[in-house]
């Protein structure tokens, strides 16, 4: 088992790093691999709609998108974590998510995902709702934990006083263990779902 955790704030330890780092240790304890790969520093220019990928197998911008790309094929779930602004996530990781997984040719099906907000005081659950579409597009079982997947902090260090926050992270961390390998039981016992060919109907024919 294996977990790519992403860290989308500018800040490599911030808050959104000690939520991910939390979960990293029961990981450990359960004998998951993981691997955080910091990305909300990073120059990442958003999507241009050029389709080169379709052809190409990868974003025609070489840059972190391309580098991750082979690590989230591997892993059997997918953590994404943000700080807030304005409600939202952080611009870069959101240009980051989009080429990722619009780039990507593998199928995403059954990988577990995870959303993680931090921020001061509002705007989590707005966010955690926007990272969580990438993953329900794509056919991954969304872990949950006993609240939603969130921690309170602004200064750098200030969410390690949050211990529901940081027991959310913990009761998260071990959900989304308990779903890879309950999939990957399912997997070998019954295979994956069927597939139907795509039916894209837009609203103009």
């Amino acid at each position: 088992m294996k977990v790519l955790m992403i860290n989308g704030s500018p800040h490599a330890k911030g808050n959104t790093y000690t939520a991910l780092h939390e979960m990293e240790k029961v990981f450990t304890a359960e004998g998951v691999d993981s691997e955080i790969v910091h990305v909300g520093n990073r120059p990442v220019r958003g999507c241009i709609s050029c389709n080169s990928c379709a052809s190409k197998g990868k974003c025609v911008f070489d840059d972190v998108v391309n580098q991750t790309a082979p690590k989230f094929e591997e892993c059997d779930g997918l953590v994404v974590a943000s700080p807030v602004y304005y409600a939202s996530a952080n611009a870069t990781l959101i240009a980051f998510l989009d080429r990722l997984f619009y780039s990507t040719p593998f199928d995403k099906s059954m990988k577990v995902g995870a959303s993680v907000v931090a921020a001061r005081r509002g705007g989590l659950s707005a966010t955690f709702d926007e990272l969580n579409k990438y993953f329900t597009i794509s056919g991954m079982p969304v872990a949950s934990s006993q609240y939603w997947n969130s921690i309170h902090g602004m200064t750098p260090g200030e969410a390690e006083k949050d211990a529901e926050g940081l027991q959310t992270m913990r009761t998260l961390a071990r959900n989304m263990t308990f779903l890879m390998k309950s999939i990957a039981l399912g997997k070998e016992k019954y295979g994956l779902p069927e597939k139907e060919p795509f039916d894209q109907t837009n609203f103009i024919r």
